[in-house]
C-alpha cells in the first residue's frame, strides 16, 4: 500500500511472514529483491515456452512465441513489472551485479534458440548469435520500458517486438553491407518513430520462409540479414 518509495525491505519482509534478519541474510535492499522476482519470472517464462516448444522450427518462430510467453508474464504482474524495472536502473554494486546476471542469462536464453536455428540452417552460416542475441534483447528491453512508464498500450509492445523480429531476421538493406572499422566520428542517428506508425505485418500460419519470416509480398527480394541465402 505504500508503493515502491514508501516500502521498506522490514515492511516486505513482515508481509511475507519472514523477519527481517532472515530477509536480510539474502538481499540488502529492496531494488535486489525485486531483480529477484524478474529472474524468477524469467525462469517461469522460460519453462512455459519449453512445454510446447518444438525446436525443430524455424528460429523466428521460437523467438516471437518465447517473447510472448514474457509478455503474458510481464502483463499478468503489471505493478511488480513496472517497480522492478526501476529497479534495474539503481546503480549500486549488488544490484547492479544481479541486473548483469539476469541479462546475461536471458541473452543466453535467447542465443540457445539461435544456435539450434544456425544448428539446422535456418541462419546465415556466419551469423554472429551472440551479437544477434545481444541485438534482440536491448531491443525487447528497451520496448518495455515506455509501456511500463504507461506510455504504451500491451497490443503495442507485442506488436512492437514482433516487428522487431521480422526486421533483423528480413533485413532492410537493398545491398548487403561490408563489415567496416569503427569510426572515431559519430554515426548519423535516424529519427525514431512510434511503434504505431511501423507497417503492420500479418504473420500467415507457420510463418513462411527459410528463417521463420512471413512474407509480405510475392516479389522477390534480397535475404534477411539472419537468413542463409542458400
Amino acid at each position: 500500500e505504500r508503493g515502491f518509495d514508501g516500502a521498506t525491505l522490514r515492511a516486505i519482509a513482515e508481509r511475507a511472514g519472514m523477519g527481517a534478519s532472515s530477509i536480510y541474510r539474502h538481499v540488502q535492499s529492496k531494488e535486489e529483491l525485486l531483480i529477484d522476482e524478474l529472474s524468477q519470472m524469467q525462469e517461469e517464462a522460460w519453462s512455459r515456452f519449453r512445454v510446447a516448444d518444438d525446436r525443430n522450427r524455424p528460429p523466428a518462430e521460437r523467438l516471437l512465441d518465447f517473447f510472448d510467453v514474457q509478455h503474458e508474464l510481464l502483463v499478468e504482474n503489471r505493478d511488480l513489472t513496472t517497480i522492478a524495472l526501476r529497479a534495474t536502473t539503481k546503480t549500486e554494486a549488488r544490484v547492479a551485479k544481479r541486473v548483469l546476471q539476469l541479462y546475461d542469462r536471458t541473452i543466453g536464453l535467447l542465443m540457445e534458440i539461435l544456435q539450434h536455428g544456425r544448428m539446422k540452417k535456418h541462419l546465415a552460416r556466419d551469423v554472429d548469435v551472440l551479437e544477434t542475441a545481444r541485438v534482440l534483447f536491448h531491443v525487447t528491453n528497451g520496448a518495455r520500458i515506455p509501456w511500463a512508464n504507461g506510455m504504451v498500450a500491451d497490443d503495442a509492445l507485442r506488436d512492437s517486438i514482433h516487428q522487431a523480429v521480422y526486421l533483423l531476421f528480413r533485413g532492410v538493406s537493398a545491398q548487403p553491407l561490408a563489415p567496416s572499422a569503427p569510426s572515431s566520428s559519430p554515426s548519423p542517428s535516424l529519427p525514431s518513430s512510434p511503434s504505431s506508425s511501423l507497417p503492420q505485418t500479418e504473420a500467415p500460419p507457420g510463418l513462411a520462409g527459410a528463417a521463420g519470416v512471413p512474407a509480405e509480398s510475392p516479389t522477390p527480394r534480397r535475404a534477411g540479414l539472419l537468413t542463409d541465402p542458400r
